[in-house]
Order: C-alpha cells, then sequence, then structure tokens
C-alpha cells in the first residue's frame, strides 16, 4: 500500500481436492510457423482446460500467453494447468475474463512458482514508478477467479533496493468479486498480499483456504471483504534482520465486512512480542472508512504484542472496528480495552457466512 502519508453456524464449503484435469495435448509440433500459432489459438476458445510448460510441452510455455487465449467474457470455467518450474513473468487477469482457474499440476503448491521482483519504486520502462498496485506480480480484475496449489511470490530484495522511494512489493493483487484461494502459497515481505475491489461502492468478496501467506508488514491489506480460513500466516524478519511489522492493515468501507482469520495459525522465525495483528488504514486520509479486522479461533505465537493494534495514519484504531474471539497461544490474552475481544452474542454474526454472504466457494 502507498504509505507515503505516513453459535454453532459455520461456512459448508463443497471443496474439490486433487481433481484431475483433462489436459489438452498440444499438436503444434504437427504444424510450423504461423499455421502452429493459428491452430493453437482456435483450439483455445473451445478448450476447458489450457495447459502451461517451459519446456514447450505444453500448449503454452508462459501463464500470461494462456491467459490471453482465453476469450474474452466467456460464460464458463477455463482451467490454466501450470507444469511445475519456476515462471518469471508477470500476470493479469483482466476484469472480462471471469471464470479463470490458475492450477499448478505438480505433487506440491511449491513445485510451481509464479514469481516477479518489481516494488513500488521501481521505474516503468515508459517513466514513472510502478506505485504499489502496480508491483503486483500476479493482477486478477476478474471475477470468479481461483488459483490453487501453486505459490505466487514477490522476490523483490529490500536490502539492495533501500534508494527506492517505495519498497512496497505485491505478490497477488486481487480487484474482483468472488476470489477463491485454495491450497496456495502467498509470499513476500511489505504489502505482500492485497485485497482490493473494482471501485469503492464494489463488493469484491475473497476467500483463503488451506494457505500460507508470508510477509513482515501489513501483508494482508486492502478494502475487500476477505476471510483467511484454516491457514498459516507466516512472519518474517525485515531485510536488516530485525523482527517488527503488522499483519493486516484493512481499508474497510463503513457499511462493508473487512478482513477475517478464521481456525488459521500465526507463527514464524521472529521474535517475541514484536508483531501487531494490524493498523486501521484509512486509504488517502478517507475518515469516512471503517477498517475492521477479527482474529477468531485461531493460534498465535508469541510473537504477537499483548497490545495487539495500533493507529496508522493519525487515526486511532479503537475507532474502528478491531477483535478477537477464542483465540489461543502464547500470543493470546484476555479482554481489556487495549484488546477487544467478542462476546459470544456477537461472534455469531462474525463467522465465515456473514463474510461471504450468498457464495459458497466450490473448487471447479
Amino acid at each position: 500500500m502507498n504509505r507515503s502519508k505516513a453459535r454453532p453456524r459455520r461456512l459448508r464449503t463443497a471443496v474439490i481436492v486433487g481433481v484431475p484435469l483433462a489436459l489438452v495435448a498440444s499438436t503444434a509440433n504437427a504444424a510450423s510457423g504461423a499455421e502452429a500459432d493459428a491452430g493453437v489459438h482456435a483450439r483455445a476458445a473451445a478448450a476447458t482446460t489450457l495447459t502451461v510448460a517451459k519446456d514447450g510441452s505444453g500448449m503454452y510455455t508462459t501463464v500470461q500467453a494462456a491467459v490471453n487465449a482465453v476469450p474474452a467474457n466467456n460464460a464458463s470455467r477455463v482451467v490454466i494447468s501450470v507444469k511445475p518450474g519456476t515462471y518469471r513473468e508477470l500476470v493479469k487477469v483482466p476484469s472480462n475474463k471471469p471464470h479463470v482457474t490458475i492450477q499448478g499440476s505438480g505433487a506440491s503448491r511449491k513445485d510451481t512458482v509464479i514469481v516477479y521482483n518489481n516494488a513500488s519504486g521501481t521505474a516503468k520502462p515508459g517513466g514513472g514508478t510502478y506505485g504499489t498496485s502496480g508491483s503486483a506480480t500476479v493482477a486478477v480484475e476478474a471475477d470468479d477467479f481461483q488459483a490453487r496449489n501453486l505459490t505466487l511470490s514477490n522476490d523483490f530484495d529490500e536490502g539492495a533496493n533501500q534508494s527506492l522511494s517505495g519498497l512496497q512489493a505485491v505478490a497477488l493483487r486481487t480487484a474482483a468479486d468472488q476470489v477463491f484461494l485454495d491450497g496456495v502459497i502467498v509470499e513476500g515481505d511489505q504489502d505482500t498480499l492485497l485485497l482490493d475491489t473494482a471501485a469503492k461502492e464494489k463488493l469484491g468478496r475473497v476467500y483463503v483456504r488451506n494457505s500460507y501467506v508470508i510477509g513482515n508488514v501489513d501483508f494482508i491489506f486492502g478494502r475487500a471483504t476477505a476471510v483467511i480460513d484454516q491457514s498459516v500466516i507466516t512472519l518474517k524478519k525485515r531485510w536488516d534482520g530485525s523482527s517488527a511489522g503488522y499483519i493486516t492493515a484493512p481499508s474497510t468501507a463503513a457499511d462493508r465486512k473487512g478482513i477475517l482469520i478464521n481456525r488459521s495459525t500465526v507463527n514464524g522465525d521472529v521474535s517475541a512480542g514484536t508483531f501487531y495483528l494490524g493498523r486501521n488504514w484509512h486509504a488517502g486520509g478517507d475518515a469516512t472508512l471503517d477498517p475492521q479486522a477479527t482474529v477468531r479461533d485461531s493460534t498465535l505465537s508469541a510473537a504477537v504484542r499483548s497490545t495487539p493494534w495500533v493507529d496508522m495514519g493519525g487515526f486511532s484504531w479503537k475507532d474502528d472496528r478491531f477483535a478477537e474471539y477464542r483465540n489461543t497461544g502464547p500470543g493470546s490474552g484476555a479482554a481489556s480495552t487495549n484488546r477487544p475481544q467478542l462476546t459470544d452474542a456477537q461472534a455469531t454474526g462474525q463467522e465465515v457466512a456473514d463474510w461471504l454472504g450468498t457464495w459458497t466457494p466450490t473448487a471447479s
């Protein structure tokens, strides 16, 4: 983010894990030159699965090429199956290409990696800098997007680039509704996972399940209505080896739900008492915002501060919406004015289903 300003009710998700994909074999070797290109693109329009492989054994050698082949305004699911390897590229799924799944085909989510190293202050070829949102390795602007069984990373080297004006480096930016991240790793340092919406007045729901989110400063942030469920949040030391940071930085509109961390674990090789659960980001100094973060039914390591919330940009977090409920572990604590806890009655209105509404994330 640009900080130049300084009850028993549970969501039932129908998640299908490990469903084999109907791989589409490439016949590009049967033709040559323009004929091969034309043949591949003609088949892409009809395919339900597009394959990507660095070694040329798939239909495409880059993930972005496969995204480009998805028909505009497609009405049904297109699965982009990515073979194991490290794909150093920028990927953007534009708003006119909904119903896309990007899925690693390896045995582990570590086998398929999409990575780049832009930062907010990185110079753009045409002049200017990328800015925080523009630094994203993967940018998702299309509704009903899914990603699974892969790693999305920004490996920008903060230590080697201290002269840059902005060190924020996003691994994944979402600006869409009904985004389902299932069994992924999202890794970076500062501003790893940007959960945005297409516009301030639009709803953007994100459900992250069975995943790892890794970073150190404001690394789960934005104005989306987002759930981190049954996942691991891993804290990293800063570029200079110090331990200090913030997990969340919600920038929620007053009539929306913010960030919910549910049934998850906070861990990492950092010093005790050095990380905040979050701070209130009033983007652009907008006083009408009402940032919200709830951390519940989760295990907190000793890295979490005993006063886990803190002010940001001149706004008091106590005027916004921050709370915990039934957390455990050495980083948890009793209710106090500096550590609000939901009552049982309040907690019934802050469950996963309350965040996602009528949407039930289903793997496809």
